[in-house]
Formats: C-alpha cells, structure tokens, sequence
C-alpha cells in the first residue's frame, strides 16, 4: 500500500488516502481483527469492497501509530466510532484508493469520488434547481464537488434520515480546482452551515469537513 496524500489541517485533525496496491491477504497480515469484525469480512463478496474495508483499517492503524488491535465498532446507523482514542473518524473509498479524517475537534467526514460524466445525469436527484443554477457551464468537476460536500456532511452528521435533495443546500461558489463551500443543513427545524472544503485529487474529487467548534 502506498500513502499517495497525507495533509495535517491542524494540529487537531488530519486526513491521508492510500492507493490500493496489496492483496486481500496481504492486507490482512497487516491487522488485528475481532470475532464481529470477521463475520463482517465474511459477508462482503470477494473484491473491492474487501479490499477497500481492509485497506480503510490499515491506514487507520497508521494514522493511530499503533500495532495493537483497534477496537472500532459503528453505530446504529453504520457510522465508525473509536471508543478507545479521542477522535472522531470517517473513511471513504473509490476504486484504487482508501481515505480517513480523523479529528479531536469533533465529528467530521470525507468523501473521495472519481469523476465521470455520469454525474450529469443524477445532477437533479441531490442538487435544488436553484443549486445547479450556478454550476458553470455543466461542469462535472463542480457537480463532483457538490456531491462530495454534501456526501462529506452526510457522514459528519450520520443520521440515515437526511436526504442531500431536501435537507442540505449549497450557497453559490465559483469552482476552482481547491476550494471551499458553504453546505447549510437542515434537521427539522434546526439549520447549521459547514464550511466544506474540496479539491480536485488526480482524476478524483475530494471533500471533507469538521463540525464547528462552539465559541464560548
């Protein structure tokens, strides 16, 4: 496995993506595995999704800069949880490459994607006709973008219930290669906003973001 991007936003909060290059068997040497994290292994059919799962929980013991068994359950609603260390985590995968942010700041999250046109044909299924009325020109970097913000937040706030059409809302951004944007959140009749920060990574798009401190 090679590490491919490694970036500390703060002393706080670090992300890092790995390309696949290993077996799954060589992967598995690398860990420490309980009883239910077997059965989970087990139930995945052979391929990317083992791969990707195994490769997920070798970066998260080199972010930890441990060898010891890590105990990281998830919760009712599939989000991953660290019981044992102070951070909150969240992995993302796609095709050849496996990512995680972890943060002592709060929950955050992350989402890697690799752009295609595709995303011009479900554009209107998580964006508001008003959300692609400042997307340039149809660009598929800037849809990717929008995807990868709200699927970064998604994950942040890890309620199955939120929907990226109804309950998230981009506020207008010119799309640069690096970025931020501003992703407004609304559960019930509570609204928060999350500055999510994006940027092109090879032939993919990236995204992440941490929830808010709280100001005194």
């Amino acid at each position: 496995m090679a590490l491919v991007y490694l970036r500390e936003l703060d002393s706080d909060t670090k992300f890092a993506i790995w390309k696949i290059e290993e077996t799954a068997e060589e992967l598995l040497d690398r860990l420490q595995l309980d009883e239910q994290e077997k059965s989970v292994l087990e139930r995945f059919s052979k391929g990317k999704r083992t791969l990707h799962w195994l490769a997920s929980r070798v970066l998260l013991r080199y972010l930890l800069k441990t060898d010891e068994f890590i105990f990281c359950p998830s919760d009712e609603n599939g989000k991953p949880y660290l019981p044992n260390y102070p951070y909150e985590i969240s992995f993302t995968h796609s095709y050849d490459y496996a990512g995680l942010i972890m943060s002592r700041k709060g929950p955050c999250g992350i989402d890697l994607e690799i752009v295609k046109d595709k995303v011009l044909r479900i554009k209107e299924k998580f964006m508001k006709p008003n959300e692609l009325a400042f997307i340039q020109n149809d660009n598929t970097e800037q849809l990717y973008a929008c995807w990868c913000a709200k699927e970064a937040v998604y994950k942040l706030q890890g309620n199955k219930g939120i929907s990226f059409l109804e309950n998230m809302t981009i506020l207008p951004f010119q799309y640069k290669p690096q970025g931020v944007m501003t992703v407004m959140l609304r559960k019930g009749r509570l609204m928060k906003s999350f500055q999510v920060y994006y940027e092109k990574f090879q032939d993919y798009m990236l995204g992440y973001v941490v929830e808010p401190e709280l100001k005194a």
